[in-house]
């Protein structure tokens, strides 16, 4: 569990922070970047287009993931269409759904077949991952998101569902499936042993790779340190009480 170079599932970066990016591109461990409307507008991201080819510019030898974000299909598609051209390692990201719950399979279909590499997004059931990959064409590459952080979220746990998911997609040997939004480093080594194809984090959680194969009882020192610095820093005192 605690060999970084023995991992086979690839590390992608998420976010939208441009500094944080180019931060995780230097780190070799990291071989592709996710983004998505709300972390680019949490980012403070006001031109989406400039913002894109900002990223593309400074991260041109891999993968990078940029959602459309109308909600009618037909604007979709143009949205991919227009996504697709900004750069050769762009995955167009499409939802599952839109917002009236219709799914996106049709246009799923139609990208695929044009050529397009799509990053299929917000699954979080082995039904959607099943009609997903129905729909991708066999001879263009693909990836699947399933946001297991968020299956966890409700209690459930995420391996086996996310173990089923890569046998399903054995389907498609050009689709690969994200482990989306983990909680933990720990979700990394999960979805290593299950043959998940890709783990995509944020840099909190990227920055932790550090601590990996870190001797706990030194980790439990430096914790004990930390909380007598802190309250030694904050002045922290607790006064005699006064003889009866």
């Amino acid at each position: 569990m605690s060999d970084l170079k023995s991992l086979k599932v690839k590390l992608f970066a998420d976010g939208a922070d441009l500094a944080g990016m180019k931060e995780m591109a230097a780190n070799p461990l990291i071989k592709g970047f996710t983004t998505n409307p709300t972390l680019m507008r949490k980012a403070g991201v006001a031109d989406y287009k400039a913002f894109a080819i900002d990223v593309l510019k400074a991260i041109p030898d891999r993968p990078v993931s940029f959602e459309v974000f109308a909600d009618e299909f037909p604007q979709m598609e143009r949205q991919a269409l227009e996504i697709a051209s900004w750069g050769r390692n762009v995955n167009v990201k499409i939802p599952v759904t839109n917002t009236k719950g219709e799914f996106c399979g049709p246009l799923v279909e139609r990208l695929s077949k044009a050529g397009v590499k799509l990053n299929v997004t917000a699954l979080l059931t082995l039904e959607q991952v099943k009609r997903v990959t129905e729909r991708l064409a066999t001879e263009t590459p693909a990836i699947i998101s399933v946001f297991a952080g968020r299956i966890a979220d409700t209690g459930r746990d995420p391996v086996p569902l996310m173990a089923d998911a890569v046998k399903i997609m054995r389907a498609k040997p050009k689709a690969e499936l994200i482990w989306a939004s983990p909680r933990e480093l720990l979700n990394i080594f999960q979805a290593d042993a299950i043959g998940c194809h890709i783990i995509t984090a944020t840099n909190d959680i990227l920055k932790k790779l550090s601590l990996v194969g870190k001797n706990l009882d030194q980790y439990s020192l430096e914790t004990v340190e930390m909380f007598h610095n802190d309250a030694k820093a904050a002045g922290y005192g607790i006064a005699a009480r006064a003889a009866a």
